[in-house]
């Protein structure tokens, strides 16, 4: 379960081209596919005032260490077979230090062993308590956000889910509420520009399969892997070397300057 300090330090999010699995050093970004890699350069601008921010920290202008870290997530919805008007989704509630409820979609780092699909099952699992299935991915979303003396680059890759059992809890230390929220109301209640746009566009994925129980058959048979990949077991790798101490600043040499001849001199 990864841990989200609160009143973070966040980027403007960017929607850009459906284009998967990217580690690239770009801005909050949102892609459509699932895990391949991407070659998108486009760069983004500075996050807004009044904007609500994504975990991280302190600022620093002092040189940070720049980390990457790749998370899964997912947006499980109460019953496919109902109209998509009908259909509701499990979103998670923190406070953050203001007092302010912020609205998300559960996710968490990917763990050794773990596809993103299975590390997407298991989060909304531990931080919703309701059991789901992948039925198709909806992409990814990566920000930059700093904390704890490091830049952190964070790709978070999401699914949607069709919820298979459980019951709504917050029993997760990290989770302050959890809701049932009707499709129609996650753009105005999720807190983040990037999920809410994720969500719009989950909205359309949802009716196409709904509309096609073969490919919506197809689509869930697609989405069962039980082996990571290589950029998966990268990613778990690099997660587990997230918390190392941090390496003892090198201190700088200052440059001696010639000396200049003195009048006279040669």
């Amino acid at each position: 379960m990864e841990k989200l300090p609160v009143d973070p330090d966040r980027a403007r999010p960017r929607v850009t081209p459906p284009k998967p699995s990217d580690m690239a050093a770009v801005p909050a970004t949102i892609t459509t596919k699932g895990l391949a890699k991407s070659g998108s350069k486009a760069a983004g601008k500075g996050r807004r005032r009044g904007r609500p921010e994504r975990p991280g920290g302190e600022r620093s202008t002092d040189k940070l260490r720049t980390v990457r870290e790749t998370s899964a997530g997912g947006l499980v919805i109460s019953d496919l077979g109902l109209p998509i008007d009908e259909l509701s989704a499990a979103l998670i509630g923190r406070v953050d230090r203001r007092g302010r409820m912020m609205w998300s979609l559960p996710k968490g780092h990917i763990e050794t062993g773990e596809t993103a699909e299975q590390t997407a099952i298991r989060e909304v699992e531990e931080e919703t308590g309701i059991q789901g299935t992948v039925v198709a991915p909806l992409g990814k979303i990566d920000y930059w956000f700093v904390s704890e003396g490091r830049r952190i680059h964070k790709t978070v890759h999401h699914y949607l889910l069709r919820c298979v059992g459980g019951e709504l809890s917050d029993a997760d230390y990290e989770v302050s509420e959890v809701a049932w929220v009707p499709l129609s109301e996650l753009p105005r209640r999720l807190t983040y520009s990037d999920e809410r746009r994720l969500a719009r566009m989950a909205r359309g994925v949802i009716a196409e399969l709904a509309a096609d129980p073969n490919r919506l058959a197809q689509s869930e048979a697609e989405s069962i892997r039980t082996e990571p990949n290589a950029y998966e077991k990268a990613a778990a790798a690099r997660n587990q070397r997230r918390n190392e101490p941090l390496p003892p600043a090198r201190p700088r040499r200052r440059r001696r300057r010639p000396r200049r001849p003195a009048a006279g001199d040669g």
